[in-house]
């Protein structure tokens, strides 16, 4: 059978299949439903400086080819964590990765200080998508300066051998250019796409249907968007590039490889199938079997984007 194990930052995964941040909740709530040694790794819910909690109900609505969220960013803060869940995810066989984020740096050096003197954590990754209260709330990922600021001080927060991913915002006119500003900054991997901005309408209602309003795309509708982002990303750099965006079966997986990824996450189609991530190695696993493939190595970056390729 093909090989599935990967390298990641000089981890090593048993597969290229990650549970991604914020639907996959700490990780630790799904060990009924899901065998989490066999995962590749989890990328926990995002924690913040203190404990969050979120925004007004609903926060979630289904839409046509996905789902719209407006979380909020719910969750019980990094010393919470790591005195509440992270004990149980040490004792697993697989790599866990905090999603750090914050309103200001210091917000995010102080979170990695508090994870950096902790046991039990593959390595971080940085989640960019927030809005900066220092600057007239201009997100982090959407501006070049800002994500290199913000990065490079998150680099030298960690003393520790831990690898630093930053998620990238696809809301965003040039993709490269931030992938290339976070690689610069320190960044040992990247990771994209993060939710796309939408809105959902209640016409009958006269009102959107979240209760905050805008909120998050996700799911099978923005893999396209997302394909394009991980290839131009993926060209654009020599760090490690993580694709997410409607990843669901074991060809979606190999889509985005094949764009340059070197692993995936699965997200929201956990909320289907909590044992979506497993499933999706497997299948990964079967499709590069019947393509003679000896490991997804093979297809990375192995796109032809024209006949003229």
């Amino acid at each position: 059978m093909a090989e599935l194990t990967t390298n990641l930052c000089a981890l090593e995964l048993k597969n290229p299949v990650l549970a991604s941040s914020g639907t996959f909740a700490y990780g630790v709530e799904f060990a009924e439903q899901v065998d989490l040694n066999a995962l590749g790794g989890i990328v926990v819910k995002g924690l913040s400086r203190e404990p969050i909690r979120g925004n007004p109900p609903p926060r979630v609505v289904e839409t046509e080819g996905g789902m719209l969220n407006s979380i909020g960013l719910q969750n019980i803060g990094a010393s919470a964590f790591v005195a509440q869940k992270l004990p149980d995810l040490a004792k697993l066989d697989t790599a866990v990765f905090a999603n750090v984020f914050g309103y200001a740096p210091e917000d995010y050096v102080e979170v990695l200080r508090i994870f950096e003197d902790a046991e039990g954590l593959a390595g971080y990754e940085l989640n960019v998508s927030c809005p900066n209260t220092k600057h007239g709330g201009m997100q982090f990922g959407s501006d070049p300066k800002l994500l290199s600021e913000v990065t490079g001080l998150a680099r030298a927060a960690v003393k520790s051998s831990r690898p630093l991913m930053v998620k990238l915002s696809p809301n965003v006119g040039d993709i490269a250019a931030m992938a290339q500003a976070a690689e610069e900054a320190g960044a040992d991997a990247i990771s994209l796409i993060n939710t796309l901005q939408a809105l959902a309408v209640d016409a009958r209602a006269r009102r959107a249907k979240l209760g905050a309003g805008y909120g998050g795309l996700s799911g099978p509708a923005i893999k396209p968007i997302a394909l394009r982002m991980v290839h131009q990303a993926a060209l654009a750099v020599s760090i490690p590039v993580v694709g997410m965006g409607g990843v669901a079966s074991g060809e979606d997986a190999a889509e985005m490889i094949l764009c340059g990824a070197t692993a995936v996450q699965v997200g929201t189609a956990t909320f289907w199938d909590p044992q979506r991530p497993l499933k999706v190695a497997q299948e990964l696993g079967r499709f590069l079997d019947r393509e003679g493939l000896a490991s997804a190595v093979q297809l990375r970056g192995a796109l032809q984007l024209t006949d003229e390729d």
